[in-house]
């Protein structure tokens, strides 16, 4: 029996190659950028299984080309390039890679929140450019962490372990905005759920952990960024979009807030000559929150596993879409 065709858009950590190969004929993209998009469907258009990235775009019109795809594994949490209501109606299974992130995605979080609030990236350019000459009472004057307060918009798992950091470690006291009660944060770190507006209003620190979604598209505004306090910090590890780049590069050249601390941009990457990354209050990571060994070898082990099940049609390790279970594709 010939082994299910399945195309691989990127080299992964090589524990889903190892569970991918000897079941499958499968082809990997060499390169390191994505493959373009006309490629990318002209390779998934023979495949039984595609196993994507968030940068590659997954809609109608690219599913109407694969009449042969059983399954869609993404290799992320997040499924936003990917037209899931048009893979369900053409019995085609979705998977994500949930769950192992967390800790290392709100290690992230405040790693970023430090390094702005410290101004730790500003100091370490004014270093290897030569210009610390001597012990500056007035310079590189970053805002207090201990004791202070944290605003979580989404309280989920990660919003829950970034303030259970924050509130063991520096004894802050924790706000959330969420349309859900999050009944073990307010146990446990004693977290109160508040509005948007009253958490902007009393955050010294904002760090984003919902879904990108038509509500949260642009959540955080000029009008937002106006809301919170001077001194605040704004961290965004979620969704670029979640954030108007425009506006935030506006607010921090303006000294409306005081920094920020991005692991994802809007677009991303962002240009070169983008002019919030010639901005001091900005630190900028290459969208890197879950890049840790374990963490990532993780996510390809899950992925791999939701590729397989699919192809055997079995029920997915993490599965989008179960409601396409009595109409998957044969």
């Amino acid at each position: 029996m010939a082994r299910p065709r399945v195309f691989v858009t990127r080299r992964l950590p090589e524990v889903a190659h190892q569970k991918i190969d000897p079941v499958c004929a499968a082809e990997v993209w060499p390169e390191p950028l994505p493959p373009p998009p006309e490629v990318l469907r002209a390779k998934a258009a023979e495949c039984d299984g595609l196993l994507s990235l968030l940068t590659d775009r997954i809609d109608a019109s690219f599913l109407d080309a694969c009449p042969r795809l059983k399954v869609v594994s993404n290799f992320a949490v997040g499924f936003n390039n990917i037209d899931v209501p048009a893979a369900t109606a053409r019995g085609i299974c979705v998977g994500n890679t949930p769950g192992v992130l967390t800790d290392a995605t709100a290690d992230m979080a405040f790693c970023l929140l430090i390094a702005a609030a410290r101004r730790v990236v500003e100091g370490h350019n004014y270093t290897v450019a030569g210009q610390w000459r001597t012990w500056e009472p007035l310079g590189h004057l970053g805002v207090d962490l201990a004791g202070r307060t944290l605003g979580i918009v989404g309280m989920g798992r990660i919003g829950y372990a970034l303030a259970q950091r924050c509130r063991g470690g520096w004894g802050m006291q924790i706000l959330y905005h969420d349309r859900y009660k999050n009944e073990k944060a307010e146990r446990e770190l004693l977290a109160q759920q508040v509005d948007l507006d009253r958490l902007l209003a009393e955050s010294d620190f904002v760090s984003v952990h919902t879904d990108l979604n038509a509500e949260t598209q642009h959540l955080f505004n000029a009008q937002r960024f106006r809301q919170m306090k001077r001194t605040a910090v704004f961290v965004n590890t979620a969704r670029g979009p979640i954030h108007c780049q425009k506006d935030l590069y506006e607010a921090l050249r303006d000294g409306v807030i005081f920094a920020a601390g991005l692991d994802v941009t809007d677009p991303e990457p962002p240009a070169p000559d983008d002019p919030l990354l010639k901005l001091p209050n900005v630190v900028v990571a290459p969208h890197i929150a879950s890049a840790t060994q374990g963490t990532r070898g993780a996510m390809a082990e899950i992925a791999a596993d939701n590729l397989l099940a699919g192809l055997a049609g079995q029920p997915l390790r993490h599965w989008v879409n179960p409601e396409v279970a009595e109409r998957r594709r044969q």
